[in-house]
């Protein structure tokens, strides 16, 4: 073998391993590029730039979700509470706020910026009470938010009683359905959230803390990480980020109701998960989402205006989890072998 042939080697076997290393990063890229290529050719209207606002303007709530569950899953745990208290924070937020009169809901009406506190307030408690059963009593993360997303469904029932509230803090109306220019708001909102996301988990000691809690949970206690105390903070952080998404959620669609929020936990799951972040912790991140979301809302958007089938829609939105569940776990048997 000549010293060139060596000198090649080496270099494909090392550009081999990089290809494997990078599957998960690769494959929710790609599978965006082909989504677009596909609907612009198949529809003239997708590939438009007023198409595309609309497109940033649909993932805007599940993005703000997402954020929140990016963190959770990042240290391989799972929130599946998310859309109950999205719901939940949401209608809590309009249960503060005076409602109009015609509306038969029985609400403690407070001024806009308390009864934004007071919501708030309460997304960090369900998010406490979750975290607090998962590090301190030792429930499992899939059964303790199992559990919360029960509660989260109780408190907006018992909130709202069946009725429709419409009643919003100003701040909460302009941020969730106004716009500056031709943007609205609530994109840019869902943009600050994401951006703030990856500078905390890629340049502060916390984001590390994630990333080692994630990718090996005994090495990060014997570096003296308080594990426990991690865990608790990102699914606070995740109670928070639906929390907001609940409130400008509920300004977006122009009212409060049970069940509103209902199809978002599998959209902010499918984002994370399709977008590239490990199901097993330590590896992924925000720019992993984005694409994530990208790709959902370039699917939901494009087979509208393809005018396919509405079951099929459904169908086809789980094939594209499903194979992104596989990507995900087979890109972490590559890496193991790497």
């Amino acid at each position: 073998m000549s010293t060139s042939d060596s000198a090649v080697l080496p270099r494909n076997g090392g550009g081999l391993r990089w290809l494997r290393g990078q599957l998960r990063n690769i494959a929710p890229f790609a599978t965006l590029l082909v989504l677009v290529a596909l609907f612009s050719i198949a529809s003239p209207s997708f590939a438009t730039l007023d198409n595309v606002a609309n497109i940033a303007r649909q993932v805007s709530v599940t993005a703000i979700i997402a954020v929140g569950l990016t963190f959770v899953i990042l240290c391989a745990e799972i929130d599946l509470s998310v859309a109950s208290v999205a719901n939940a924070v949401g209608i809590m937020v309009a249960f503060f706020t005076l409602q109009d009169q015609s509306v038969n809901i029985a609400n403690f009406p407070l001024p806009g910026a308390a009864a934004i506190a007071l919501a708030l307030l309460g997304s960090v408690a369900l998010g406490a009470v979750t975290a607090f059963g998962v590090t301190v009593i030792g429930i499992p993360s899939f059964i303790m938010t199992l559990a919360m997303l029960q509660i989260g469904a109780g408190i907006c029932a018992m909130l709202v009683r069946g009725q429709i509230a419409y009643a919003v803090p100003a701040p909460i109306e302009l941020l969730g359905s106004g716009s500056i220019g031709p943007v609205p708001w609530i994109v840019v909102v869902a943009i600050l959230v994401l951006a703030i996301g990856h500078v905390v988990l890629s340049y502060t000691r916390f984001g590390r803390y994630v990333y080692m809690v994630g990718g090996n949970r005994e090495a990060a206690e014997y570096s003296g990480v308080n594990v426990k105390l991690v865990l608790a903070a990102v699914l606070i952080i995740s109670a928070v980020c639906s929390g907001i998404a609940g409130m400008l959620g509920v300004a977006h669609f122009g009212s409060a109701q049970q069940d509103e929020f209902d199809n978002y936990l599998l959209d902010a799951i499918s984002a994370v998960v399709v977008g590239g972040t490990s199901l097993f912790g330590g590896q992924g991140g925000i720019g992993n989402t984005v694409v994530g979301l990208l790709v959902l809302g370039v699917l939901n958007n494009g087979l509208d205006h393809v005018r396919i089938d509405s079951f099929l829609k459904i169908l086809i939105r789980g094939l594209i989890l499903l194979l992104a569940l596989v990507i995900n776990v087979y890109a972490q048997r590559l890496r193991a072998k790497a």
